[in-house]
């Protein structure tokens, strides 16, 4: 089943004087929302009892939670010991969701560098490939992690090279965020084929099954040369993308994802907005 809900707390969530994340699950649900996605973008700066706390609203509620690893993650860092936090910051987030009852962990995987394009994707795959085995010997391969397309041009995260990621093994399903493709290609999504062609190319490569309940990451993005530069809401009306084209493409494809809003202070009225859309359509 499709999933909508928002990425951490909007600005009407504090506005109704609601504050701690406990309180996210009922107001997520009364909007009919089904999922909520945890940022530890600035670090993993939880108590087990907070996650325990958490992930029982949650499961009260009926909402599927989902955790945000550190922004700082680079896995392309020729600093091995710089590298070695990133997996720190990836399994410490698991360790987190799987308190709070959730199953997917969603991470930026790299930034170019001084490297050549080829030299940091390849680093970034072998670095991946040990991550992979720090799942497996930590007991956390029925979760799912999910390496992110990027925004920025010195990012590491394409399609393809996301797709390339996800090859290395099954605890790793794509999180496909269409405002950082469209940013990263200079306002690329317009058209259902435009959602469709790159779709379909994940699941020519990486399988139906896996690709049905990809997660995903929605709002407009403000972009220039380099790529993206700030998240927008769905007032805008220069930068895009349109939601409207990808819930077609979806349909059109049999994809059930679990989309978040990442709207600019907006993120549940605007999953609101696009399950109202997806089941419109």
């Amino acid at each position: 089943m499709i999933k909508f809900g928002p990425s951490g707390n909007c600005e009407s969530f504090y506005a109704e004087g609601f504050s701690h994340t406990e309180e996210s699950a009922a107001f997520v649900k009364k909007r009919g929302l089904d999922c909520f996605e945890y940022s530890f973008g600035r670090g993993v700066r939880m108590s087990e009892d907070k996650a325990i706390s958490i992930g029982e609203a949650f499961a009260n509620e009926g909402v599927e939670i989902s955790v945000h690893a550190p922004y700082f993650i680079n896995f392309a860092n020729p600093d091995d010991e710089m590298a070695a936090k990133s997996y720190g910051y990836v399994l410490d987030s698991a360790k987190m969701l799987k308190l709070m009852g959730g199953k997917r962990v969603v991470f930026h995987p790299a930034a170019q560098g001084k490297a050549t394009r080829e030299e940091a994707v390849a680093l970034t795959e072998e670095r991946l490939k040990i991550l992979r085995d720090y799942i497996y010997l930590n007991d956390m391969q029925d979760l799912i992690f999910c390496p992110e397309t990027m925004g920025k041009l010195a990012q590491i995260g394409t399609v393809e090279e996301i797709t390339r990621f996800c090859k290395i093994d099954s605890v790793f399903t794509p999180c496909i965020d269409f405002g950082h493709i469209n940013a990263r290609e200079q306002g690329s999504l317009k058209t259902v084929e435009d959602y469709k062609s790159r779709l379909q190319y994940m699941i020519d490569e990486l399988g139906y099954e896996r690709m049905k309940h990809f997660h995903a990451h929605f709002s407009k993005i403000m972009y220039s040369a380099k790529g993206e530069v700030k998240h927008l809401t769905f007032d805008d009306t220069v930068y895009g993308p349109e939601f409207e084209p990808l819930a077609v493409a979806l349909k059109e494809l049999k994809l059930e994802p679990y989309i978040v809003s990442e709207s600019a202070g907006m993120q549940a009225e605007e999953a609101e907005y696009m399950k109202k859309v997806y089941f419109n359509v």
